[in-house]
């Protein structure tokens, strides 16, 4: 290509497609966004529903963890977007923010214009919220925001049971509290999904100074001195170069940030030498401090056919299925991958929601596997605030090479009281009175496990991700951290990341809505940044 740009954004996925939005909205700017994957022209991918083909398809990266020790030896598969609109387009389109208290937390970590505060105005300009403006949603941005459009039986049970239990019920996850049960809002407008893609490159693509590449893989940042001059990839078998003028926006993920900028000798020293990577900048951290939601699921089988597993497993009700999509846009074809959600305290110290609960109204094998025979809910526990850090590493200088991914889950005891504790509050929710009377047997963990022992080691044999992954290019300003409060990478110009990689600690909830939040905030300290240095 050899053309020269002013901004370069890596990777077109929840982060990056704000970024290159904004920046492209002044005409002078001339942006290219670079992404790994095809164009987001999947049927599947627009169907809401198809998140659970597309995680394991050819529209993910396919990365898998290193055998981890918290897992009994478990190697498991992490599932990241691959396409235009990245996870974003084939994620479970839950739209959370994450607690007040997480970005206040940020901030008092010492991140200046971090707050939840200060982050609030991004939200509320990223968001076009179904139920209209207030004073924590937004009407008119990019992104659509809408309610849970077909309510189940027993969906309404499971609320109706977790109230019992002594859960408030909460009509808005992201409003004045997190604490509660109701239903979740989705990243959806009638029966489509709006990935960042649709909400955010859409409406744009004819403009004169954005060009979008796909099929672009990029392989390394070029420097001169600490300096980026340019951006290398590799897209129809042919090795491209991008020139930059102004600035490079990192928008891989948590994993191909860190995996990128150590190809590009910005990483630990040693570590890069050990692979024959010419050392930019000394940064320990890059790669490090990873994060990531652990779950573990609880599968009930009912007493009566009124599970999605119901309809797919008759032809006359899957025919219906389709049809009401087709005809109405309506059904089991439009759910995304939490129909009720529970924010809840598990450990009596904690002072905010510990545990996040996805009610699913049909249960599976397995991740994208057949669905039960049996009539099934899927009853999904995750820890929201982990303390075990993993890490994120090269283990070649190739750059189509996954890097080596640790995440070291349950690895302190505070995390798995979580997970036992957890299970057993999903446990108490079942056995109220207004779902009991819908329960056959509790098919998984299985009403013999009753010990912390037997509810840990199902955790560990039979949980997952929950496909969180955050923190390997962590903000802050202490010597690990790789990037300062206005996301600029530390010890070299003209780089910066924006994506759930920056989070100094996981927020305590979904992270798409964080991610796309965090682009909108980059964007805008680019162009405050760029208006300074002109005057």
């Amino acid at each position: 290509m050899n053309q020269t740009f002013d901004y370069v954004v890596v990777g077109a996925g929840s982060a990056g497609c704000p970024v290159a939005n904004r920046l492209s909205a002044d005409p002078k700017n001339r942006v290219l966004l670079l992404e790994a994957g095809p164009k987001d022209r999947n049927i599947w991918i627009h169907i809401p529903i198809g998140y659970y083909k597309n995680m394991t398809s050819p529209l993910s990266w396919g990365f898998n963890t290193e055998p981890d020790r918290g897992l009994n030896g478990r190697s498991i598969l992490w599932p990241r977007g691959k396409v235009l609109g990245g996870s974003s387009a084939i994620n479970g389109l839950v739209y959370i923010r994450g607690q007040k208290e997480d970005y206040d937390h940020w901030r008092q970590l010492g991140n200046e214009g971090w707050s939840y505060e200060e982050v609030l105005p991004f939200f509320k300009k990223a968001e076009n919220q179904e139920n209209g403006a207030n004073d924590f949603h937004g009407s008119g941005g990019p992104l659509q925001v809408s309610n849970i459009r077909d309510k189940r039986e027993i969906c309404d049970a499971f609320i109706d049971a977790a109230v019992e239990a002594g859960i408030p019920r909460n009509d808005d996850f992201n409003g004045v509290t997190q604490e509660g049960v109701g239903s979740f809002q989705t990243t959806s407008v009638n029966g489509r999904r709006c990935s960042s893609a649709v909400g955010y490159l859409k409406p744009v693509r004819g403009r004169a100074n954005l060009v979008i590449e796909v099929g672009a893989q990029v392989m390394n940042l070029e420097f001169e001195g600490p300096r980026v001059t340019g951006v290398r990839y590799r897209q129809h078998g042919m090795d491209k170069v991008a020139k930059v003028s102004g600035e490079v926006i990192l928008s891989g993920g948590a994993v191909n940030s860190p995996q990128l900028l150590q190809l590009s000798g910005v990483g630990p020293a040693d570590h890069l030498k050990a692979h024959g990577i010419n050392v930019v900048h000394d940064s320990p951290g890059v790669g490090a401090d990873l994060q990531d939601h652990y779950q573990a699921r609880a599968v009930i089988e009912l007493n009566r056919a009124i599970s999605v597993n119901d309809d797919v497993n008759n032809l006359v009700r899957r025919a219906w299925v389709g049809l009401q999509y087709a005809l109405f846009r309506r059904g089991p074809m439009t759910f995304s991958a939490g129909h009720v959600g529970v924010f809840t305290r598990v450990l009596p110290e904690s002072a905010t929601p510990d545990a996040q609960v996805h009610f699913i109204p049909f249960s599976a094998t397995s991740l994208g596997g057949s669905l039960h025979p049996f009539p099934g809910v899927t009853i999904s526990v995750c820890q929201l605030r982990p303390e075990s850090r993993g890490n994120i590493m090269i283990n070649s200088a190739d750059p189509f090479a996954h890097p080596t991914i640790t995440p070291n889950y349950l690895d302190t005891d505070y995390d798995r009281r979580i997970m036992i504790e957890g299970l057993r509050m999903v446990r108490r929710i079942t056995e109220q009175p207004a779902f009991a009377m819908y329960v056959m047997k509790e098919h998984e963990p299985g009403s013999g496990r009753v010990t912390d022992d037997d509810l840990l080691e199902y955790a560990r044999n039979k949980g997952n991700t929950i496909f969180h992954p955050t923190s390997t290019c962590r903000m802050g300003s202490d010597p690990r951290a790789v990037v300062d409060a206005r996301l600029r990478v530390h010890g070299v110009h003209g780089v910066r990341v924006a994506d759930c990689s920056i989070m100094p600690t996981v927020v305590s909830g979904n992270t798409n809505a964080p991610a796309i939040m965090i682009g909108e905030k980059c964007a805008q300290l680019i162009l405050e940044d760029a208006r300074r240095d002109a005057a």
